[in-house]
């Protein structure tokens, strides 16, 4: 017997939108595509610059010069931020195995693609006004640390250690879409101070990949 049937009561019905309902599977999914958006966009006014006949400028030389690794860092990048996002829905990877193990292959390759070909820009591009040594230190390193997740992740897997797996690819994937938050962290300065100067450019750039490593760190320990 149930208490319910005890106290002669009728069990009582979970509401939907109630505090016992769980959120939706695909909000996670969505949130991150959202997120991704922003240098999606930008990636592709990018290409567009540089397959038209836009104005060389000092802002734009370097790609002009050189368009092969920004080129491959944009289509790594995007394609590794919207179609990785569908490897947090729960309900779609488990109901389509295939696809979770085909996608993961080629998310590995997209971004090692988008952290290799940022690291390559990093040290031979020449630097745009505003960024500084310590902005190069810091890609420097989060990128170095996004392409060795995603082999530790891939090596885990090869494994069957899929807790390992998990770990690594979230790992990755919070540096590797970090430009969106990064847009977050930059326009309140810009809105309430004014132009980033190289200093607090730096700051607020890492303070992107700091926060998207903590919500990482938070999804990987929560029970």
């Amino acid at each position: 017997m149930t208490e319910s049937s005890v106290r002669g009561t009728k069990p009582r019905k979970v509401q939907p939108g109630g505090r016992d309902a769980k959120v939706p599977g695909w909000m996670g999914p969505a949130g991150l595509i959202m997120l991704s958006v922003i240098p999606v966009v930008a990636g592709a006014l990018r290409l567009g610059e540089l397959a038209g006949d836009a104005a060389v400028t000092p802002a734009n030389a370097r790609f002009f010069a050189t368009p092969l690794p920004v080129v491959l860092h944009i289509i790594g990048a995007s394609l590794y931020g919207m179609v990785g996002a569908f490897q947090f829905a729960k309900k779609f990877r488990r109901r389509r195995p295939g696809w979770h193990r085909m996608a993961g292959r080629v998310l590995v390759l997209c971004g090692l693609v988008a952290a290799l070909s940022g690291l390559w820009m990093t040290v031979f591009y020449p630097r745009p006004e505003g960024d500084g040594d310590l902005l190069a230190v810091f890609r420097l390193v989060f990128g170095t640390a996004m392409a060795a997740s995603l082999v530790l992740g891939f090596a885990a897997i090869r494994r069957r250690d899929f807790r390992r797996h998990r770990a690594w690819m979230i790992r990755a994937y919070a540096i590797g879409t970090a430009a969106g938050t990064q847009a977050f962290t930059q326009l309140p300065w810009m809105l309430l101070v004014g132009p980033l100067t190289e200093i607090p450019r730096a700051l607020l750039v890492a303070a992107g990949w700091i926060i998207n490593l903590a919500v990482a760190e938070w999804i990987i320990r929560r029970p």
